[in-house]
């Protein structure tokens, strides 16, 4: 994660983390479109995962993505869903903070492109394999459409606020 010793993090990027977290989880419970063929629905959830992992990192992305998952599907009643949504997101995230080398607030379009696209593959299989085990073949087939609008939804509001994200974290944690 970005400004912070490999070891230790600040209690000020545990906070931030919590507080993004939580509001992931709330924006994505406000925000959803039910899709019962899947048992589940389209929400935001993979904006905050995004936000996380490009500005902050791997282990930023893997902690916002998988409590945020899980968290979301435990308020939504989707129970079932908790743990797979943990391991799908958690690895979402930290995979995008990977290919996103954010190391430092960073500007390289292309690779952050790239490292959304992987969260969005990753995320679409994830999400297969998932309703494939609880429901049936045809729901993970079914999953996969609505899924990859959700991550591509996702993705473009976490482009659109990446830049004032990077904007607050360098001027509140001088990472430039």
């Amino acid at each position: 994660m970005a400004g912070y010793s490999k070891n230790k993090l600040t209690l000020g990027q545990l906070v931030f983390l919590a507080l993004l977290t939580a509001l992931n989880v709330v924006l994505s419970r406000i925000l959803i479109i039910p899709i019962p063929a899947t048992h589940g629905d389209i929400n935001f959830c993979d904006t905050g995962i995004f936000l996380a992992a490009v500005s902050l990192g791997p282990w930023a992305g893997l902690l916002v993505g998988g409590l945020s998952g899980f968290l979301l599907d435990l308020l939504s009643g989707y129970g079932q869903f908790m743990i797979f949504s943990l391991i799908v997101h958690g690895l979402e995230g930290l995979l995008v903070g990977l290919f996103a080398k954010s190391n430092k607030v960073s500007n390289n379009w292309p690779q952050i492109i790239l490292a959304i696209i992987v969260g969005i593959i990753v995320m679409v299989i994830g999400y297969y394999i998932t309703n494939w085990i609880l429901y049936s073949t045809a729901a993970g087939i079914f999953s996969v459409l609505t899924n990859t609008i959700q991550g591509v939804a996702g993705a473009i509001v976490a482009v659109i606020l990446l830049p004032a994200l990077q904007k607050i974290l360098a001027h509140y944690w001088r990472l430039s």
